[in-house]
């Protein structure tokens, strides 16, 4: 059974490992985005899989739209493809160059969380448990049967990264599980049920007049990137990480309600209040709240602007 795996970020790199490490060999080429400019200077940057794949040893083919390289692909003469987190919309005749099928890992529990950012959209959401899915891909986006699907819970203390990471390693342990199916003709697939799709994430200022669960959650969710943001005045604070807590006192949503080292850093949403424990301000460095109120006399009773929606 010769495989081609197609990925880009660091969440398919364990992926890429496990299959390395139980197919050796008949693992035969990896795909993957072109190296793209990176940081203030524009270096151009590979591509976490294609760094991965360099150091094992394996051919990595880059193609801008893999669409345009059916030729290429047919060259490989592999049996199936497995792709997580490519990044590229697959077309049919992609899908038929291999005859053994088009395998997904997608990162939540299909048909929840089709498309882009499952991971922070199942944080942003407020969900209490998501996973990974292995799924025979088709034409739609993220409809294909499933094949496979393992739970993980969300903790309260998850932010974006910690959970991609989990889900990253339950990933690289089910597409085993789900070759060896595959590899059996053991192929007993689910259909999907009404579904609905996310769209990419994007940096948000924080609406502290929604609840203290949805606001932590939306932060949680778009942490370390591309930020919940809060703004008071000229002060701009990107947060990393903030948590519910209990508050009843009676003041408009976004009022600072206790602002130093001891009592904290906590702000009054339209239910209960949030308690921000690493912020970043705008130009700054990532610290704790303490090292910022030290730095900074935030008064209680200061107010942070209501954006703009």
């Amino acid at each position: 059974m010769k495989i081609v795996f197609a990925g880009t970020p660091e969440f398919a790199v364990p992926a890429l490992e496990s299959i390395r490490k139980a197919y050796g060999e008949h693992l035969v080429a990896v795909v993957t985005q072109p190296d793209k400019p990176q940081g203030r200077k524009g270096t151009f940057t590979p591509p976490p899989v294609k760094e991965e794949a360099e150091r094992l040893g394996i051919p990595v083919l880059q193609f801008s739209r893999i669409r345009e390289n059916v030729a290429e692909l047919k060259a490989l003469n592999a049996d199936l493809l497995v792709t997580c987190a490519y990044g590229q919309i697959l077309t049919q005749e992609v899908l038929d160059v291999f005859p053994m099928g088009v395998w997904n890992i997608h990162a939540s529990l299909l048909p929840a969380y089709r498309g882009a950012a499952p991971i922070a959209r199942a944080l942003i959401e407020g969900e209490r448990e998501t996973g990974v899915t292995i799924m025979k891909t088709e034409l739609g986006l993220d409809t294909g049967d499933m094949l496979l699907s393992v739970k993980t819970p969300i903790y309260d203390s998850d932010t974006r990264d910690t959970l991609e990471e989990r889900l990253s390693r339950i990933s690289a342990e089910l597409i085993l599980e789900a070759l060896k199916k595959i590899g059996s003709g053991d192929l007993s697939l689910t259909r999907q049920g009404e579904g609905f799709t996310c769209k990419k994430v994007e940096r948000t200022a924080v609406d502290f007049a929604k609840s203290a669960r949805e606001v932590s959650c939306l932060i949680r969710g778009l942490s370390p990137a591309p930020f919940a943001y809060a703004k008071m005045g000229e002060l701009t604070l990107n947060v990393w990480f903030a948590e519910e807590v209990a508050c009843d006192e009676a003041v408009p949503a976004g009022t600072v309600v206790a602002a130093s080292p001891k009592e904290g850093f906590i702000v009054k949403c339209g239910e209960n209040a949030v308690s921000i424990l690493e912020l970043q301000p705008a130009g700054g460095r990532r610290m704790s709240y303490r090292d910022f109120l030290n730095g900074r006399k935030l008064q209680k009773g200061a107010r942070f602007d209501q954006p703009v929606l």
